[in-house]
């Protein structure tokens, strides 16, 4: 097993510490480090050299967007999920523009955390289900060119499930309104990902909205 090696960067340190005991619960997880502001990261991130970077974007000193941007200037390889309570399509596309790889709510269910964190381990792109539909409509002005329709190579089943997954649900939330298995569900993405040549639900719901599948 892979332990997958995060650092934290949050002013607050009870939410710091709740943090660290959350992801802790995962056998597979374990927090190296943790700081305060965003200077003291960026110093001492080739330091610590983390698998995954939990940056909050309100950060005394240097601001976590100010934090993202100088250390993948440092390592463009660095995985940064930013962690916030700014639910604004301005803050998503700033840090995604920056760089970062997950983008993420501090109310979010702690599933929603750890499912982040392995995403990002494993260099998929995650945006909170709730925020993914920000990325979406920024993304409806995008015009493509015509290729082969994505009705002609996807099955009735996977085509539903793309539509619900561009509109921000969960597996769970797709296999209720569907009234199929969430592991059926896990199988239909797996097949649409491999049909359209995506690596994650971001990419895929993006593909949907170019060639507006669901409209």
């Amino acid at each position: 097993m892979n332990m997958i090696k995060v650092m934290l960067v949050e002013d607050h340190s009870m939410i710091r510490e709740g943090l660290k005991q959350l992801l802790e619960l995962e056998k597979d997880i374990k927090v190296i480090a943790g700081f305060p502001d965003g200077r003291s990261a960026v110093e001492q991130y080739p330091k610590v050299r983390p698998d995954v970077v939990l940056m909050d974007i309100n950060l005394p000193v240097l601001n976590g967007l100010e934090a993202t941007e100088l250390i993948r200037k440092t390592d463009p390889q660095a995985k940064i999920i930013m962690l916030t309570i700014h639910h604004d399509r301005e803050y998503l596309l700033r840090s995604l523009d920056l760089g970062a790889m997950g983008y993420i709510l501090k109310d979010a269910d702690s599933r929603v955390l750890v499912e982040a964190v392995r995403s990002v381990f494993n260099n998929q792109t995650y945006i909170q289900p709730s925020m993914a539909k920000e990325l979406v409509s920024e993304y409806k002005r995008i015009k493509s060119g015509t290729p082969d329709r994505p009705e002609s190579f996807l099955a009735k089943r996977e085509l539903e499930v793309l539509r619900l997954l561009t509109k921000g649900m969960l597996n769970k939330e797709i296999a209720k309104t569907l009234y199929i298995s969430e592991k059926t569900v896990k199988n239909h993405i797996s097949s649409i990902f491999r049909k359209l040549d995506v690596q994650d639900r971001t990419q895929a719901a993006v593909y949907a909205i170019r060639h507006r599948i669901g409209e």
